[in-house]
């Protein structure tokens, strides 16, 4: 019988393994914490095979125990800004002001510097409102999530999700701007 339930189990992860794997990633950068969640998952499997729990829907069952995962994972977590990178490294091109050309380095860079802010500005100003608060309460005002949270009622896990979405838009609709200056 023993052999039988492991059986399945193997099978269980053989089958699910990539699609539970790819569902994880989406939510999770870094590829080591990802696999972490994934071995997770698995090992919740085994010990609910082992306690005899009965689990009528595998599939769902499986990404229920992982998007807990993940949620766990962002609740230990707490995102850093750019400040807070600068700060741990002592090196100042991480923060923010780091990341523009010196307003001292001459006309073109004051040039550059003014349309990268307005760049910005107009991505900023593009986002939803929840989002666009969400941004820039943490990244600008430093605010903690949850401290946020404490105010608004909105949860840690919406604020972050927020944020996140915030980057992502912000990612990608600075690409050009950046490609454009890095290939003078």
């Amino acid at each position: 019988m023993a052999v039988e339930q492991d059986r399945r189990i193997s099978d269980v992860v053989k089958r699910e393994r990539s699609r539970l794997l790819n569902f994880i990633r989406r939510s999770v950068p870094d590829p080591g914490d990802a696999e972490d969640i994934l071995q997770d998952v698995f090992y919740r499997l085994v010990e609910a095979n082992r306690l005899l729990m009965p689990i009528e829907h595998i599939t769902g069952w499986l990404f229920r125990v992982a998007r807990n995962r993940i949620t766990d994972l962002f609740r230990k977590k707490e995102p850093e800004t750019f400040s807070d990178l600068a700060a741990e490294d002592g090196d100042d091109s991480l923060s923010f002001e780091g990341l523009l050309p010196s307003p001292d380095a001459g006309p073109e860079a004051s040039y550059e510097r003014n349309l990268l802010l307005q760049e910005l500005g107009k991505a900023v100003a593009e986002l939803p409102k929840e989002q666009r608060e969400a941004f820039i309460a943490h990244e600008i005002e430093g605010r903690t999530f949850k401290e946020m949270s404490a105010q608004t009622g909105v949860s840690v896990n919406t604020l972050l999700s927020r944020k996140r979405y915030a980057v992502l838009h912000l990612r990608e609709r600075l690409q050009r701007t950046y490609d454009e200056f890095t290939q003078k």
